[in-house]
This record gives structure tokens, C-alpha cells and sequence, in this order.
């Protein structure tokens, strides 16, 4: 039996959350990139190591236990598992393969850390908060330091150096950034949410990427179902459809010469960006191809993590998630993935049938809903089967739905309990004899 006081397990769990935020922070801020004199200091392994000891020693004791972890946990335990068999036994490069899915797999610590230690509103809304909150100062970050630069390509370190990667990130946060507009009581906050949204779309403009466009369009659109038209802010509509028009006219020339490779002959194009999207377009086709095949030949256990790029022999990334993760982690792995993530759909379409959650938390729902709706889409024309954002949403919403029905349970509990009657003579100056 624990020799802790509640308090104890209480201040524990409080310091396995505050290294929690601190991962998130570094993840999504990437901090080392917009203050170089710590630019030297391994942050993400720090906070990485200190998760991992949190887990360890503090995350078991908060008012969530180990076993109460939702089933989605253990399909991608099990995916990280096959990853680093195929890894061990990779045709292509042992070392590389073992390596990236070493990285990889400090996703399920933080899934599991989210879900064991963020066990209330605010704990959530800290957590989101950070990546709302970092999404749109790393867009700044990356105008202000790529300006000039063709796509913002290599402005920033990590998950933003690549711009379609940058772009996935910004259409998945914004979701987050509109809810906490709606939520803020403030016309000062409010404004600096709607400047720091408009700072992402023009920096997921600037990408130019075909594959974050898309991506942005389907999230939008499930957003706004959600924002505008279910919670009756129609003005949301009229408001998007204009800033989308206003910035695709002053910031989306790249990004149309891209679209409008696809359905042109490489002799009727004119710039060299649009040469370049058009040869990106037939490469993508081919690494498809390659991709297809390298399932054929490995079905079970794949190639091996970001093996593919070797395998392909053009060194680039298949732009298609579920080939990627097919191909380097076989067909097993596919199958863990879309599990993985279909349970993060359950979770929110179980908040979404619910009748007693609040405008807030309706929100939340809805966000939840429009990233994970967008990155399904977005998956098929990007290659972001190790990206931490989509598996952060599951966890959110496992988080969520874990707090709302407990909520519900606490309260049924209480309506429950029987109410001692007290005599109507008693206080009224009549004796009473016991």
C-alpha cells in the first residue's frame, strides 16, 4: 500500500504535468529556432527524458490509473512494436530504420502521460493552448525569417523545416485557434487570435503546398459546420470565405501556379515554380508506384522506418500517409493506424450524441472533430505518418470524453443520494427529546 497522502499524489501528479507542458512547448514551439543562444541545449531530449521519468514516477498517481488506459493506447504500442521488428530486420538500413522509430515512439509516452495526467478542463485547455498558441508564432517566425525564401523551405528546424509539413501543422491548429476566439472574453484577446489566424493562412499560403491547402479546406469546412452553422455564427461563413479570397489574391500566386500544374502540359507552363510542381507531381506518381511495391514485396512487416526514401532511390517521401506507414511498417501497421485513429473519431462522435455537454465544451468537440476529419483527408496527399499533431488530437479527445462522462457520473452520483430530512420543529423553539 502507497505510503502517499493525497496531497502528495496530488503535487506528483501536478510535476508529471508541468514537464508534460513543457514537452508540448518544445514540440510545438520550437523554441531553439526563434531564441539562437539556446539554440545549443538538446531541450526536446530534456524534456523528452523528464516526460519519461514523469510517466515513471508520477504519472501513475494521478486520479487516473495505468489501466484505465483507452484501447487506442495499445494499438499504437503495438504499431511502434512492429515499426521496431521491421526496423530490426529492414532490408534497406537497419541503423536509420531503429533510430527514427526510437524517435517515434515518444509519442506514446506523451499520449499516455496526456491522458493519465490532464484530468480536467483546464488542464485541457492549458494543454491546447500551447499548441494554438505556438502554431501561430512560429507562422510569424517563418514570414519574417523566410521572406523572399520560395515556399519558406528550411526557414525553421524539426516538424516545420519541410513546407508541406508546416502547412499540415498550421490547417491542423487552426480549429483550436477559432475555439479559443469564440471562448475569449475579451475584445483584446479575441483580436490577437484572429491576427495570429490570419498570420497562419498566409504563411500556409506561402508553402504553397497543394497537400496543406487541401488539408485546410476540409478542416475549414468541418469547422464551420460546426462553429457556424450548428452554433448559429453564420457571420464565420461570410468571414472566412472573405479572408480566404483576400490572402489567396496577395499571397496565393505560388500556390496557384502549383494547382494549375496539375491539369497543364509541361510545354504550356510558363515559371519555374510551375515546372517545378509539375516534375514534384510526376515524382509523386512514381514514389506511389514505389510505395506499391515495396508493400508487395514486404506485406507483413514492411521496410522499415522512413525507409522508403532509400527503397524509392530518389530519396524522397511517398506523399500519401497510409502508403507511407504501409510500406515502412507493413500492412499490420496500416491496420493498427487506422484503428488508432478511427477511435479517436469514436471518442468524439461520443461527445458530439452527448445532450448535457456546455457551449464550451461543444467547442472543443467540435475542433476535435474538424482536425481529425481534415487530417484524414489531408493524409492521402501528405506524408505525415510520424507528425505528433494527429496523435495529439486522439489523445485530446480521449482526455475529454474521459472527463466529461466522469463529470456526468459525479453528478448522477450526487442527484442519487438521499437527502436526510430534517424535522419541520426543529429550530423553532420546540424541545426535542433524544
Amino acid at each position: 500500500m502507497s505510503s502517499l497522502q493525497p496531497s502528495d499524489r496530488v503535487q506528483k501528479a501536478d510535476t508529471g504535468f508541468f514537464w508534460l507542458s513543457a514537452f508540448y512547448l518544445v514540440y510545438c514551439a520550437r523554441p531553439e529556432d526563434w531564441f539562437s543562444p539556446i539554440g545549443f541545449i538538446p531541450l526536446a531530449k530534456i524534456t523528452g527524458i523528464m516526460a519519461v521519468l514523469a510517466f515513471m514516477f508520477s504519472g501513475r498517481r494521478g486520479q487516473r490509473k495505468f489501466s484505465e488506459l483507452p484501447v487506442e493506447s495499445y494499438f499504437l504500442l503495438l504499431m511502434i512494436a512492429i515499426l521496431m521488428l521491421s526496423s530490426l530486420i529492414s532490408p534497406v538500413w537497419k541503423g536509420g530504420a531503429i533510430s527514427h522509430t526510437m524517435d517515434f515512439s515518444k509519442v506514446w509516452i506523451i499520449y499516455a502521460l496526456t491522458f493519465l495526467l490532464v484530468t480536467d478542463l483546464a488542464k485541457l485547455r492549458r494543454i491546447v493552448f500551447i499548441q494554438a498558441a505556438s502554431v501561430p508564432v512560429v507562422s510569424l517566425l517563418s514570414i519574417v525569417k523566410g521572406y523572399g525564401r520560395v515556399r519558406l523551405d528550411g526557414v525553421l528546424g524539426g516538424i516545420y523545416s519541410n513546407p508541406n509539413d508546416l502547412a499540415f501543422a498550421i490547417a491542423l491548429s487552426l480549429p483550436f485557434c477559432l475555439m479559443f476566439l469564440l471562448t475569449a472574453r475579451s475584445g483584446f484577446r479575441k483580436t490577437v487570435w484572429g491576427a495570429g489566424m490570419l498570420i497562419m493562412v498566409v504563411a500556409l499560403f506561402m508553402t504553397a503546398s497543394r497537400g496543406g491547402f487541401i488539408t485546410l479546406v476540409f478542416t475549414c469546412a468541418v469547422c464551420l459546420w460546426h462553429f457556424g452553422v450548428m452554433g448559429k455564427r453564420f457571420y464565420l461563413i461570410a468571414a472566412t470565405v472573405f479572408v480566404g479570397l483576400l490572402v489567396l489574391v496577395f499571397a496565393g500566386k505560388t500556390m496557384t501556379q502549383r494547382f494549375t500544374s496539375l491539369w497543364s502540359e509541361r510545354h504550356e507552363l510558363h515559371t519555374r515554380e510551375e515546372r517545378r510542381a509539375f516534375d514534384s507531381f510526376e515524382q509523386r506518381q512514381f514514389l506511389i508506384d514505389q510505395s506499391i511495391a515495396g508493400i508487395e514485396q514486404y506485406p507483413i512487416i514492411g521496410i522499415g522506418t522512413q525507409n522508403l526514401e532509400i527503397y524509392s532511390t530518389v530519396w524522397r517521401e511517398v506523399h500519401v500517409t497510409y502508403l507511407q506507414i504501409a510500406v515502412e511498417g507493413g500492412l499490420t501497421s496500416l491496420l493498427l493506424f487506422l484503428l488508432f485513429f478511427g477511435r479517436g473519431f469514436r471518442h468524439v462522435w461520443r461527445l458530439l450524441r452527448r445532450k448535457d455537454l456546455t457551449p464550451e465544451l461543444k467547442l472543443f468537440a467540435g475542433a476535435l472533430n474538424s482536425v481529425l476529419v481534415g487530417f484524414a483527408v489531408g493524409a492521402m496527399f501528405a506524408p505525415e505518418a510520424y507528425q505528433f499533431f494527429p496523435f495529439f488530437t486522439v489523445a485530446y479527445s480521449a482526455a475529454l470524453l474521459a472527463f466529461v462522462e466522469a463529470d456526468a457520473r459525479k453528478k448522477k452520483a450526487a442527484a442519487a443520494k438521499p437527502v436526510r430530512q430534517v424535522p419541520a420543529y426543529v429550530g423553532m423553539g420546540v424541545p426535542v427529546n433524544h
